[in-house]
């Protein structure tokens, strides 16, 4: 597929996302059309699938289930929450995207600027007036720009990929498990338990999760203070966060807010996954509408 392209805990409180009091009233499906098969022809998420991409993204997954621990995790976190690698737009990080490509993805080989415009566009079709919605879908990827030199050049396994909590124990249902037992923390009896180091009903923003692209964007919108709502931030820090959202793993360790802005993720994963195709997006024609609510929600330079 092809675009063509002419050459965000730190101590600010979210905006509030209402949600509808009865919770039927939230159309999960809201009109999408759920694709049967991803652009490889195999079914969506399939990792076990023969394919030319499945062996490269079981190693990506190897590695990254070895070297993502709990010590590992927190110096990312303290490194790269101090912002201070350089001052540009969000578009301006759009366009950086242009030259990524996640390997940790078994449907989509492109461009990750094209997956941001589809999730965007999708999302903006069936929910015309959630604009909050719709610039979150093209920005919840922007985090990715770790992989290039000028923000340290991070390995594919520190940036993309499903996250999931250190610090407690690694749920069977995190894709490709069996390669935890390399990592550090996997016979720590800290953090061995279903609870480890947290309590029950802690709130997720207490709980470290494996640092990546997510994280990073999070913690880029909130610092820069975004007026994003908080179903917006959490969406931006959770998406890949598939033992939650699809398997209800750690659900044990959500406090009530969290369990209300998994309703918008929830809407908001069916785009981000099934949103990939080869369609083309015209760039020119969009570009002004989310400049538009880039300069509603951001300030015109953020810190990264």
């Amino acid at each position: 597929m092809t675009i063509l392209v002419e050459q965000p805990e730190l101590g600010f409180e979210a905006e509030q996302t209402k949600f509808p009091s009865d919770t039927n009233e939230l159309v999960l499906d809201g009109g999408f059309p759920v694709p049967q098969i991803n652009s490889f022809g195999h079914a969506f998420r399939d990792y076990d699938a023969e394919s030319e991409r499945q062996k490269s993204v079981e190693e990506f997954y190897r590695l990254n289930h070895i070297n993502q621990s709990y010590d590992f995790v927190k110096r990312m976190r303290e490194e790269y929450g101090k912002l201070n690698r350089v001052e540009m737009s969000i578009w301006e990080c759009c366009e950086l995207l242009n030259d990524v490509v996640d390997e940790s993805d078994p449907d989509l080989d492109e461009p990750q600027i094209e997956h941001l415009l589809q999730t965007a566009e999708a999302i903006r079709r069936d929910y015309p007036d959630e604009d909050w919605l719709h610039l979150t879908g093209l920005i919840h990827d922007l985090g990715k720009v770790l992989l290039l030199p000028s923000f340290g050049g991070l390995p594919q396994w520190a940036v993309v990929g499903d996250t999931f909590p250190l610090g407690c124990v690694f749920d069977e249902s995190i894709v490709h498990h069996k390669y935890f037992k390399g990592n550090p923390d996997y016979n720590n009896p800290t953090y061995s338990t279903k609870n480890g180091i947290y309590s029950e009903g802690c709130g997720l923003d207490n709980v470290m999760i494996s640092w990546g692209h997510d994280d990073y964007m999070y913690l880029v919108a909130k610092e820069n203070k975004t007026t994003l709502p908080s179903a917006a931030l959490f969406i931006i820090r959770y998406h890949s966060f598939y033992p939650l959202h699809k398997s209800e793993a750690y659900k044990h360790l959500m406090n009530e807010e969290d369990v209300e802005n998994l309703k918008w993720l929830q809407i908001f994963n069916k785009y981000d996954l099934y949103s990939k195709s080869k369609v083309r997006v015209d760039v020119e024609t969009v570009k002004p509408y989310y400049l538009s609510l880039i300069d509603k929600y951001f300030p015109a330079k953020l810190r990264w």
